[in-house]
């Protein structure tokens, strides 16, 4: 296992370990390998990645041949969003279907299948579920991916959803904080916006959040959306009273907060890729996901070379960056626990 970086100083190494980049191919490119041995402990695989179950555990077999302990994520909600099944469609029911039949033993045992097919093939963190409130029907973005519009009934079923997903050795990231559910905004496209008062956001939107918290959820999953009543300048990805001060202050979290793609034109567009990758760590994010547009060596060049300058020029203070260090290392480290054993590592 690698457990220091092979020439890089401990700002680098930490820099490199908050990234969690994709890349093209159906296997990893010698860059990738790599920065591996650099620092880096994640991964996003998407459906390019994909060939078949036995090319896929191929392919994460080669990555832990450089690092044992990487994280390997994937966005494998079932339904319409899948990346296992990207050919032919996902086997499994997505959140919309097992939220009309309402029966949380069902959704949890979906999701522990699910856990247990991807770790089968190597993949050990789903960027899933979802547990955004689908309270506005025009939303063009979250819809079927939503357990429905009741917010009790998105909560027990997120919960139910990450113990099951968990019971199998994977983790969980619930998404998308503070909650995507209200926007009739696609933050692929453009930034959402939420014009409801704070009271309606913490009773409508964070519940499922909370029961997610409570489930012990590894990770969380932030929103690339403007709520005014929480933060009236940034972004919940950018935005410290977000992830700082009520996700982790006021919810009581302590995993690991993963940004939703920087690639996304809601942030690349108003903030750059690299400018807001600062601004999401020195807010309270612990990793940056990029790749799923931009998968080279020169994103990660640049994210790197950003982060180390803006801790060099007091920007964006190091202790901050590696404490985000620690909650990756911290979920690798559970990740890797629970592959051994085969289920759940506790906490």
């Amino acid at each position: 296992m690698t457990t220091f970086a092979r020439g890089t100083d401990t700002l680098t190494r930490d820099v490199l370990t908050v990234l969690q980049p994709g890349f093209t191919g159906t296997s990893a490119p010698t860059w990738l390998l790599r920065r591996l041995g650099e620092g880096l402990a994640s991964v996003g695989l998407f459906g390019r990645n994909i060939a078949s179950p036995e090319q896929l555990a191929a392919l994460t077999a080669q990555l832990r041949a450089e690092r044992e302990d990487v994280l390997v994520a994937i966005d494998e909600e079932g339904g319409d969003v899948t990346r296992l099944e990207v050919r032919t469609g996902s086997s499994f029911p997505g959140n919309h279907a097992l939220g009309a039949v309402d029966d949380v033993e069902l959704t949890r045992a979906v999701a522990r299948e699910l856990g247990r097919r991807l770790a089968e093939c190597g993949v050990n963190f789903n960027w899933a579920p979802s547990a955004d409130v689908n309270s506005n029907p025009d939303n063009p973005v979250i819809g079927v991916r939503s357990f429905g519009a009741a917010t009790d009934l998105v909560a027990r079923h997120t919960a139910a959803y990450v113990t099951g997903l968990q019971s199998a050795g994977v983790a969980a990231c619930t998404k998308h904080f503070p909650g995507h559910g209200d926007t009739a905004v696609d933050s692929h496209q453009a930034l959402p916006r939420i014009d409801v008062d704070a009271e309606v956001v913490r009773a409508r939107e964070l519940a499922p959040f909370r029961a997610a918290i409570a489930a012990g959820t590894k990770a969380v999953m932030s929103a690339h959306i403007l709520v005014p009543a929480l933060d009236p300048d940034r972004p919940g990805t950018l935005s410290r009273p977000v992830l700082t001060d009520l996700l982790r202050g006021e919810l009581g979290y302590e995993g690991l907060i993963v940004t939703d793609g920087m690639e996304m034109r809601a942030i690349a567009d108003t903030y750059g890729i690299r400018r807001g990758s600062v601004l999401a760590i020195a807010a309270g994010a612990d990793a940056i996901c990029v790749g799923g547009g931009l998968a080279d060596d020169e994103t990660i060049r640049g994210l790197r070379d950003a982060l180390v300058a803006a801790v060099r020029s007091g920007e964006l203070p190091e202790e901050r960056l590696a404490d985000a260090a620690q909650r990756v290392r911290a979920l690798a480290r559970w990740t890797a626990g629970a592959a051994r054993t085969g289920a759940d590592a506790g906490p």
